[in-house]
């Protein structure tokens, strides 16, 4: 098998140490180029034009994210009614090497180096290979989320502190989230419309994320799940804020995190779930993201479900789990302290 492994030096968590052993761990399975990304779209432009059965990529979700767009807008015969990916795409793999990783971890890797290269190793020779669906944001396919308002105004400050020189972790969202919600954001005068396709339209939202039947994003290993039992194969899921209130992200996010069983609830939450196109419409200019990767601002964005996208190199999903154990009963309690601590950081500040 021959492929490419496009390395991003500048991700969170890619070191030369990490590159050299990726490259010395698939060098008995693969006939393999490198590249390393040199500015923002090379991963995509390398991925587009790449000979091989296989693109590997090493680096973060913002890396991995241009990369599926080369992939998906290669120039080639397509396969046909009900996929959507050229036939003669290749098979992509990721090694995380960015700070969040959300990706990577939703196909079920770890998130250490060493141990998601075995794991890939074991995959490839087993030749037990997935294929995903992708959602599509106008022209920009995304692998887990998209989203306008608040999580992408985040996103946006936290690609400017990169640049500055700060390191992305977890520490960095929460303050940013913190900052963003105490002095940057407008909590007074919703903007967003939410318009599925063939159903009413709800106006009068703050922010919006859009899931390609994935996790949102993970705290420490934790999936934050708008929807339970995630598998990259039943349509894109909406989770809106009518009201950008403490209690209410709080209790949104804390759901998130703790119930497996269905999705968030409350007076100004919104869910939809399983749709195959939508549109979200903005009143003034809005922040948009997709992937963790900030975009700019716009006024309206059609998403789509593309189905049986992409192939890529990792395990079927996990049967879900069905009782609670006694890790997510120490969960709960550390999460109802974590709660009430967030909620008085967030008034201090206002």
């Amino acid at each position: 098998m021959r492929g490419l492994l496009i390395i991003n030096p500048q991700a969170t968590a890619t070191t030369r140490n990490s590159a050299d052993l990726a490259i010395r761990s698939l060098a008995g399975l693969v006939d393999l180029d490198v590249e390393h990304t040199r500015y923002r779209g090379h991963a995509r432009e390398l991925a587009a034009t790449a000979r091989g059965e296989l693109v590997i990529v090493l680096g973060g979700d913002g890396a991995i994210n241009e990369a599926v767009n080369g992939i998906m807008g290669r120039p080639a015969e397509t396969a046909g009614p009900g996929t959507a990916g050229p036939k003669t795409a290749p098979l992509l793999a990721v090694i995380p090497g960015g700070g969040g990783n959300v990706f990577a971890q939703a196909l079920g890797l770890p998130v250490d180096t060493v141990a998601a290269i075995a794991k890939i190793k074991e995959v490839m020779e087993a030749g037990r290979y997935r294929t995903i669906g992708l959602g599509l944001a106008g022209d920009r396919y995304f692998t887990f989320s998209a989203g306008l308002g608040l999580d992408a105004e985040v996103v946006r400050e936290v690609e400017r502190l990169r640049a500055s020189g700060h390191r992305e972790t977890v520490a960095l969202f929460a303050r940013t989230i913190l900052r963003r919600y105490a002095s940057g954001t407008d909590r007074r005068t919703p903007a967003l419309t939410l318009e599925p396709d063939g159903q009413p339209a709800t106006p009068d939202l703050f922010m919006t994320a859009i899931t390609n039947r994935s996790p949102w994003t993970y705290v420490r290993g934790r999936a934050v799940l708008p929807v339970p039992n995630p598998d990259f194969s039943s349509g894109l899921d909406v989770l809106a804020l009518r009201k950008l209130r403490a209690t209410t992200i709080v209790s949104a996010v804390g759901q998130m995190l703790l119930i497996r069983r269905r999705s968030p609830r409350g007076r100004h939450v919104l869910t939809v779930t399983g749709q195959q196109a939508l549109t979200v419409r903005s009143a003034r200019p809005i922040a948009f993201q997709v992937d963790g990767d900030y975009l700019g601002e716009t006024e309206a964005v059609k998403f789509h479900f593309v189905p049986h996208a992409l192939h890529v190199v990792a395990l079927p999903p996990a049967a879900p789990r069905t009782k609670c154990d006694r890790s997510d009963i120490k969960l709960r309690r550390t999460a109802a302290v974590a709660s009430c601590a967030c909620q008085g950081m967030l008034k201090s500040l206002l």
